[in-house]
């Protein structure tokens, strides 16, 4: 499976996921044009669905104008529903935020996560590998980290970093927003899930970093000292892709490469068209 950060951060998100035919675009922060020229630069084709975890502008802006153009259905949640109300002509379907779906030859299994607005975690697998992508999140919980155990590439929002919080521009209310346990994760909480990942995961991208509140080196540094020197970490760009593939770099164990274990572990649910 490839994973490409398309963009990340408060300017917009969006993350493909591809396997064989199989695609799926997370989130919708980047405008029709821009996903258009990313996706014939990495010679993807057009997403089978939209899937959005929450509906903040930053992940939700743009779904409705990707999928009128592209004809693809938009994926989420009731209570996202109701806060983003996507016109009647965009094909929308409903998950719940517990339950797994499929889309193609893809297995999504959606968290909960702790935002000020709904919002859930994905871990999606096909038959050979998984990835799992957590971000806006205030604190890092165990059945996150019980999620993301096992993925073999994680990608986990580092946000900012608490000094350069406290010291920066932003008002006293936004600071407080972003610092709470319904806001961002810093360097520091992102460095507490990731030293308690295991030993699956063989790349981390870090994902969501504040322009204002953080820098890639903060970032880097904090990953890299939470995990093994075997894990690649990266730095997603705010614009600009990143690519990543699930199946590389896979740990030797008694002298035999390690088998990918069977990731479809529940029976996914049946979506019904709204």
């Amino acid at each position: 499976m490839r994973v490409t950060v398309l963009a990340s951060g408060s300017s917009g998100n969006a993350t493909l996921f591809e396997s064989g035919a199989s695609s799926v675009l997370v989130d919708a922060g980047v405008a029709p044009r821009a996903l258009e020229e990313s996706l014939v630069s990495l010679g993807a084709r057009v997403p089978d669905a939209i899937v959005i975890t929450h509906a903040h502008l930053d992940h939700v802006g743009h779904a409705a104008r990707i999928a009128r153009r592209r004809n693809v259905p938009v994926y989420l949640t009731e209570a996202t529903s109701r806060a983003v109300q996507l016109p009647a002509q965009v094909e929308e379907y409903r998950f719940q935020t517990r339950e797994p779906f499929e889309i193609g030859a893809l297995l999504l299994e959606p968290l909960p996560v702790p935002h000020d607005a709904a919002n859930v975690s994905l871990r999606i697998s096909d038959a050979a590998s998984s990835a799992g992508l957590a971000t806006d999140l205030g604190e890092p919980t165990g059945a996150l980290l019980d999620h993301l155990r096992g993925c073999d590439v994680v990608l986990l929002e580092s946000n900012h970093d608490e000094r350069l919080l406290a010291c920066g521009p932003y008002p006293f209310y936004l600071k407080r927003r972003v610092a709470s346990s319904r806001g961002h994760l810093s360097n520091r909480q992102a460095h507490a899930l990731l030293r308690r990942l295991g030993p699956r995961a063989h790349t981390v991208v870090l994902v969501h970093l504040s322009s204002t509140n953080n820098t890639p080196e903060l970032a880097l540094e904090e990953a890299r000292d939470a995990l093994s020197v075997r894990v690649a970490v990266h730095v997603a760009p705010a614009r600009g892709t990143l690519s990543v593939q699930t199946t590389l770099e896979r740990l030797e164990r008694g002298g035999e490469r390690e088998a990918a274990s069977d990731t479809r572990r529940r029976r996914p649910i049946q979506l019904s068209l709204l």
